[in-house]
């Protein structure tokens, strides 16, 4: 049994040789994080300082821009409540598949509904 251990393990093989993970947490974004082109410019400071309460519905709406505080593209679209607040983020509760997750966003890549 040992014997058929020994054989069946390619002494060849080694981390150098297994496939590494390509890209970050921003691949496959290229068309989600990205801007029309009458849309390019400045940002107005409305929608940066925007102020939210507790119990507001808000979607997350990216701004690339601004890439601080910007949350995972697997979130992008869906709509939460805002439950409280972080420094100048907000704390915002979302369902995604059957699980609620809370994503903290800067303001800027919110929007009221």
């Amino acid at each position: 049994m040992i014997a058929y251990i020994e054989t069946f393990l390619n002494p060849l093989s080694s981390l150098e040789n297994m496939s590494k993970r390509l890209g970050g947490s921003r691949a496959g974004t290229r068309r989600v994080f990205c801007k029309e082109p009458r849309s390019k410019g400045k940002i107005s400071l409305t929608r940066f300082f925007m102020p939210f309460n507790v119990g507001d519905i808000a979607v997350l709406n990216a701004e690339p821009a601004i890439q601080c505080n910007l949350y995972h593209h697997r979130f992008h679209g869906k709509a939460g409540t805002v439950i409280g607040k972080r420094g100048d983020c907000y704390e915002l509760k979302i369902q995604d598949g059957g699980k609620e997750k809370m994503v903290i966003v800067h303001p800027v890549h919110l929007k009221k509904v």
